[in-house]
C-alpha cells in the first residue's frame, strides 16, 4: 500500500519559516518526480514547487520563488519543503504528491498519482 505523509505544517507568524517533510512507503519513489501543492478554503488546489527524481529539473509557482525551496533525499524516500518569509496568504493545506510517470515532472495537480493527506500551514499577520 502506498502512502505519504506529510508532516511539519503549523502556526507561524509572517515572516516566519516552516519546513514541510513528506516520507513515502510502500514503494520506492527515487525515479519518479514528487510536487507540494497547496489549497486554501474555497480555493482550487495550486501548484507550488516540484522535483525531477535526479533532482536536475526543480520549478516553481511564481508566489514561492525565492522563499520557498524544495529538496529531496532518494535513501530516506523523503521530500522536503523549506520555506521562508512566510506571508499570510501561504495559508492552506500543503499536500504532496508523486508523478509516477517516467521522466516527467508534472506541473499541475491531474499529472499526479499518489497523494499525502496533508498538513495545516497558517501564517498570522
Amino acid at each position: 500500500q502506498v502512502q505519504l505523509v506529510e508532516s511539519g505544517g503549523g502556526l507561524v507568524q509572517a515572516g516566519g519559516s516552516l519546513r514541510l517533510s513528506c516520507a513515502t512507503s510502500g514503494r520506492t519513489f527515487s525515479h519518479y518526480a514528487m510536487g507540494w501543492f497547496r489549497q486554501a478554503p474555497g480555493k482550487e488546489r495550486e501548484f507550488v514547487a516540484a522535483i525531477s527524481w535526479n533532482i536536475v529539473s526543480i520549478y516553481y509557482a511564481d508566489s514561492v520563488k525565492g522563499r520557498f525551496t524544495i529538496s529531496r533525499d532518494n535513501a530516506k524516500n523523503t521530500v522536503y519543503l523549506q520555506m521562508n518569509s512566510l506571508k499570510p496568504e501561504d495559508t492552506a493545506v500543503y499536500y504532496c504528491a508523486v508523478d509516477n510517470r517516467y521522466s516527467s515532472t508534472g506541473l499541475t495537480p491531474r499529472e499526479y498519482a499518489y497523494w499525502g493527506q496533508g498538513t495545516q500551514v497558517t501564517v498570522s499577520s
